[in-house]
């Protein structure tokens, strides 16, 4: 990775002790001369404290605060501000119960080359999920499908969350306007990327589900990506005029091995 080239790993938290430590540790040996941003809800574990308490706290390892719970997208939406505050060049974003390879940051980041958002895809060629049951299987699967067919993106893994974006790519999607709290804040940026005519490059990572702490996911939250999905082509049905695609850019998939 080009060492001028600032790059930045915000990794939101909430309710993460039992796997925080293990998460950024696996960041900073995965990719030196990365700097990590935790943006964490004011976790009642300590989770905050772990981060504070961590050798590289202060250098590579940073610290967000906000005041309470309030969903995957907000802090989100507060960690890319804060990244184009700082005038990093390229942010990824990752899950911190280790779900998502820290191994494959590299590969992430080097992607940006040729492209302007990559995405660690379950579903593509090298790519797999472990520690799934048949029934998370089908409802991550099922859930892809209908995106895919409601939203017309031809991206196979909608619902990704590890991503990597140039910084010019966050201001193109206009990530700090964006309206999704929960895990649709992943399918509203990769639309609005498609949309916009970005290149998305395919990255296969192996995700593996949490053996530590509680999921995040739930109905409602679930729900509302799926009904979100079809309001935003709701919309676009009714006001194609907004629909902004940049018809000179390269919209297809970039597989990267």
């Amino acid at each position: 990775m080009t060492p001028s080239v600032r790059r930045l790993v915000v990794m939101p938290t909430y309710q993460e002790a039992q796997t925080i430590t293990a998460a950024l540790d696996a960041v900073l040996s995965s990719a030196p001369g990365v700097d990590i941003l935790v943006v964490d809800d004011s976790s009642p574990d300590g989770t905050a404290d772990l981060v504070r308490g961590h050798l590289a706290y202060g250098d590579e390892i940073h610290l967000l605060t906000r005041p309470g719970k309030d969903g995957l997208g907000a802090a989100y939406r507060a960690g890319f501000a804060w990244a184009l505050n700082e005038d990093y060049h390229q942010v990824a974003q990752m899950d911190a119960d280790l779900s998502h390879p820290a191994s494959r940051l590299p590969a992430l980041f080097e992607a940006l080359a040729d492209a302007d958002v990559a995405v660690g895809w379950r579903y593509v060629r090298g790519g797999a999920v472990s520690n799934w049951g048949l029934h998370r299987r089908l409802l991550s699967r099922g859930g892809n499908v209908y995106v895919r067919a409601v939203l017309g993106t031809g991206v196979r893994d909608n619902t990704a969350g590890f991503k990597a974006f140039r910084r010019e790519a966050l201001l193109a999607i206009e990530v700090l306007a964006s309206e999704s709290s929960g895990y649709a804040f992943q399918i509203e940026n990769t639309w609005r990327a498609h949309r916009r005519g970005l290149r998305i490059a395919e990255v296969p990572i192996t995700f593996t589900d949490r053996t530590a702490g509680k999921s995040k996911m739930s109905g409602p939250i679930a729900r509302e990506a799926l009904s979100r999905a079809l309001l935003w082509r709701l919309a676009e049905l009714r006001h194609p005029e907004v629909v902004r695609t940049d018809a000179g850019s390269d919209r297809s998939l970039l597989n990267t091995r």
